[in-house]
């Protein structure tokens, strides 16, 4: 224990609020709840930062980051620089990886200690509505606060056997490049490894039972992703469901429901993540779930009084920065601030695969399916227009959806470094800005934002450096 208080040698054992898992959510409403004056204690059974930090957002990037380095060292003759390609050194590559992650780490350890979080290691269980059972001893909470956070899912009968058959966790730690690879799932995680594994030199194939990749992005987006990765020599399957998988001499072999065979050195079980509840107390105690979600209103408010909960073991969006978002309003409100609810359609969504996909608002089928479809506009402005692209050389778009006459409620973008971009686009559609409002905005050149001011001018009806 370190930071707050001695809880063992101090009769005043209530704290104002006691916060089950320190993941993106946990940590987030410790550090506002301290800052507005509350007593907090933090109750996480490995590390502090959770599976972003540890398993997930920033080694996943780390490794999508070396892979870019990988391929800009075998294009760079193309750039009138001279380099070779001698192969990827994985005890090199995880060195980097775990050294960003271990300052990270640090930082986060002192930020907590600073704020005088009481800080608990252990396995925590809620045996009531106001308190939690750590290594044998009670921590009692005028409100408590449930973030607990996800792990990976698997499929009935196929099991993960962490060698042959792997989670994004065992993938994120694998000491050795597999030469061949399928990826069940085509989703943000699958296509990140997908690409990661490919700048690697892994032959990847990707299995998907939808018919498009990143299937919950703007189906634009998805087809020219599916393109770049065609070019990329990334193979993948669409609209047909995994039937099951079996070992072969040297690795697996993956049959779908219409009888196609695949076969890879390993099999990466991408397919999303699970809630983390069974076991840790919470039906005992009253709260209502769903499939393993814990329900919570738009405040992050269970039905037992006592008890918020936030992050991935929500249905919300399973992203660190909701995570971030929906801590930091369960801490507002405790302490009397009266936030806003989120507007998920809102939160930015990025997948760090290369090309990169970004997005924030509505779809096109969302919008027409909320506005009609005779209301909604739409624009694509491609990015062979853009000379910082160019220089890049990165292909994609920016697609707008607009109400006609109305504001932008929908950004889609797809190319390298498009989620350095999804800032503005944010700002875009939650401050419901107009085609024309953006497009008097003098954007720098030449950069890659200027593509949105670009796009915006186009929508607006006086195009610059792209067709009527």
């Amino acid at each position: 224990m370190h930071g707050g208080r001695d809880v063992a040698n101090d009769a005043s054992t209530v704290f104002d609020l006691v916060i089950l898992g320190g993941g993106s959510g946990g940590y987030a409403a410790a550090l506002r709840a301290a800052q507005l004056g509350l007593d907090v204690a933090l109750i996480e059974k490995d590390k502090v930062g959770g599976t972003c930090l540890h398993k997930g957002c920033i080694p996943t990037k780390a490794l999508l980051h070396a892979g870019e380095v990988a391929d800009q060292s075998r294009e760079s003759a193309e750039f009138g620089v001279k380099t070779s390609f001698e192969g990827i050194d994985m005890a090199g590559v995880h060195k980097y990886k775990d050294g960003v992650i271990s300052g990270l780490y640090k930082g986060l350890q002192g930020l907590i200690a600073s704020r005088k979080v009481t800080y608990v290691e252990g396995s925590g269980y809620l045996s009531s509505p106001t308190s939690v059972d750590v290594n044998g001893q009670r921590y009692e909470g005028r409100h408590i606060l449930l973030a607990t956070g996800s792990v990976p899912k698997s499929l009935p009968g196929l099991t993960i056997d962490h060698e042959r058959i792997i989670s994004s966790d065992d993938a994120l730690v694998m000491n050795r490049v597999p030469k061949s690879a399928i990826i069940l799932g085509g989703g943000v995680i699958g296509v990140e490894f997908a690409s990661a594994w490919k700048s690697f030199g892994t032959d990847v194939t990707v299995v998907e039972g939808l018919k498009h990749l990143v299937p919950v992005e703007d189906e634009n987006s998805s087809k020219l992703l599916e393109r770049a990765f065609r070019k990329r020599g990334i193979k993948f399957n669409l609209g047909t469901f995994f039937d099951k998988a079996e070992y072969t001499a040297d690795g697996v072999k993956v049959t779908l429901a219409d009888g196609k065979e695949f076969e890879a050195e390993v099999l990466l079980v991408a397919i999303g993540r699970g809630p983390v509840s069974q076991g840790l107390g919470y039906e005992e105690a009253g709260v209502a779930m769903d499939r393993g979600f814990v329900l919570a209103d738009e405040y992050c408010r269970t039905n037992v009084p006592t008890v918020s909960a936030v992050g991935d073991l929500i249905p919300t969006l399973q992203l660190a920065h909701v995570g971030f978002a929906e801590g930091i309003l369960v801490a507002e409100r405790l302490a009397g601030l009266n936030p806003v609810p989120i507007d998920y359609a809102g939160v930015p969504r990025v997948t760090y695969c290369n090309p990169e996909v970004a997005s924030v608002g509505l779809t096109e089928e969302q919008a027409k399916e909320r506005y009609g479809a005779d209301t909604v506009v739409t624009l694509k402005y491609n990015l062979a227009g853009n000379g910082r692209s160019k220089i890049l050389r990165t292909t994609g778009e920016v697609k707008l959806v607009q109400v006609r006459d109305g504001a932008v409620v929908g950004v889609h973008m797809v190319g390298d470094r498009m989620g350095e971009q999804v800032g503005e686009a944010q700002l875009i559609y939650n401050w419901e800005a107009l085609p024309a409002e953006v497009a008097q905005l003098i954007h720098a050149h030449p950069t890659q934002t200027e593509a949105l001011g670009e796009a915006h001018l186009a929508l607006a009806g006086k195009p610059l450096h792209s067709h009527d």
